[in-house]
């Protein structure tokens, strides 16, 4: 028996600020499941060109208290990128907060709106240390 991979779900407490964070990331919504009974959305999102990858964005109509204050325990997301510099100056220009900034040129972590650990890798070799990168501190938990 062999198993086939499916998606990651995650809860959400504000879907549009959620999809948004998603968006920056280069995800897409792929398709979306409304459920007028359950009072919840379900929002699936991918990389194009993987839209058998997606992440779920499972959001409650009428809000949720269950939502931890920290999601650590969760583990984190990860995407590869062809520039994690341009990825993360796109991500601060628009009020992301990098976690763990990529000073090898490498890897590095910011959060969801929900507080999901998101993973960025540079795909292929790393790229040349540069600035501001270099220097940057670690900000808050990654």
């Amino acid at each position: 028996m062999s198993l086939k991979y499916l998606h990651t779900m995650v809860r959400v407490k504000d879907l549009e600020k959620s999809m948004a964070f998603y968006e920056l990331l280069g995800l897409k919504e792929t398709h979306r499941h409304e459920n007028e009974g359950g009072r919840f959305s379900l929002v699936f999102m991918a990389p194009p060109g993987q839209e058998d990858r997606p992440i779920e964005l499972t959001y409650n109509w009428d809000g949720d208290d269950e939502l931890p204050s920290d999601s650590r325990h969760f583990g984190h997301l990860a995407y590869e990128t062809p520039d994690i510099y341009v990825l993360c100056q796109k991500l601060m220009d628009n009020g992301v907060v990098i976690n763990r900034p990529p000073r090898e040129g490498r890897m590095a972590f910011v959060r969801s709106p929900d507080n999901i650990s998101v993973e960025l890798l540079q795909a292929g070799d790393n790229l040349a240390v540069a600035e501001p990168w270099a220097s940057m501190p670690n900000i808050g938990h990654w």
